[in-house]
């Protein structure tokens, strides 16, 4: 597969990849402590990467990716992540709209996620590309906000589950 994006190519991950991935994450963590979200535990348990169903990178070496498991029955986003000096170039949106893609090319009608409500880089850009807020969760979505907010997600602020028509 691969998807197309100014100046960049998305393209499945390789699993040598993964380390530097998850290095990604951890940059891309660091700007939420910036407005006050986190630090976030990072549980070598909580590592996705390995059981996602699909995992898309941009750029050679990565600059960013975006994981998807299954929940649900439906794909699920499990993690967008830029290398922060990558950031604001319209990546992760390449990303996600890759996993969009990808998801609908497969005959799924939805895809999810769950992210922080009032983070602009959270669900007002979800919101910007097709996503809504969900009101009634399937119980795989409640399990893993009930996750979510086990490990102290919700502790630096309201977090939803939201879903996009394919």
């Amino acid at each position: 597969m691969s998807h197309q994006s100014p100046g960049r190519t998305i393209r499945h991950a390789r699993p040598e990849e993964f380390a530097r991935l998850r290095e990604i994450e951890f940059q891309a963590d660091k700007l939420f402590e910036t407005v006050g979200v986190g630090p976030f535990v990072n549980d070598e348990a909580e590592n996705h990467l390995d059981q996602s169903n699909l995992v898309l990178v941009i750029g050679e070496p990565p600059v960013g990716f975006v994981c998807l498991e299954t929940v649900d029955g439906l794909p699920h986003v499990w993690q967008v992540a830029v290398d922060p000096p990558y950031g604001r170039r319209g990546l992760g949106r390449s990303l996600v709209e890759a996993a969009c893609d990808w998801a609908r090319s497969e005959g799924f009608a939805a895809i999810t996620l769950t992210t922080y409500r009032d983070l602009p880089w959270n669900r007002p850009f979800y919101e910007s590309i097709g996503f809504s807020v969900l009101d009634i969760l399937t119980p795989e979505l409640s399990a893993i906000r009930e996750h979510e907010r086990t490990i102290g997600d919700d502790d630096f602020g309201i977090r939803v589950a939201m879903r996009r028509s394919l």
